[in-house]
């Protein structure tokens, strides 16, 4: 293997833990306390590997992890129905270890509900 060779496999291999770390494991979220929420969208991301909106309630904002992009799409949820200031409601499972996130089973926007997973 030539040193061009080995310095590009050193730099994929440099990359592996930022992408395992970035998808974390369901078993991070307690699905035995059903979250109801429902609040004004702040921010919204439609990437990889899960899309979020930060929503701000009565008491406090959530940042609530959505569906990868491509099912949100597939599914009828594109991108420009997740904008700052829209009304959304979520049902979802709190973190375990960080108060302020939970996971979405799904969202509903206006009249439509769209499942997550």
């Amino acid at each position: 293997m030539t040193t061009s060779r080995i310095a590009l496999v050193l730099v994929a291999l440099a990359f592996v833990p930022a992408a395992a770390a970035a998808h974390h494991g369901w078993s991070g979220y307690d699905v035995s306390q059903v979250l109801n929420l429902t609040g004004t969208i702040r921010e919204a991301g439609y990437e990889h590997p899960h899309g979020y909106v930060k929503l701000e309630t009565s008491g406090k904002t959530w940042l609530v992890v959505l569906a990868p992009p491509s099912r949100m799409e597939n599914r009828g949820l594109p991108r420009e129905t997740l904008k700052a200031g829209t009304t959304a409601s979520v049902v979802g499972y709190p973190n375990r270890s960080d108060p302020g996130e939970m996971r979405a089973e799904r969202i509903t926007i206006g009249d439509k509900t769209t499942e997550l997973r």
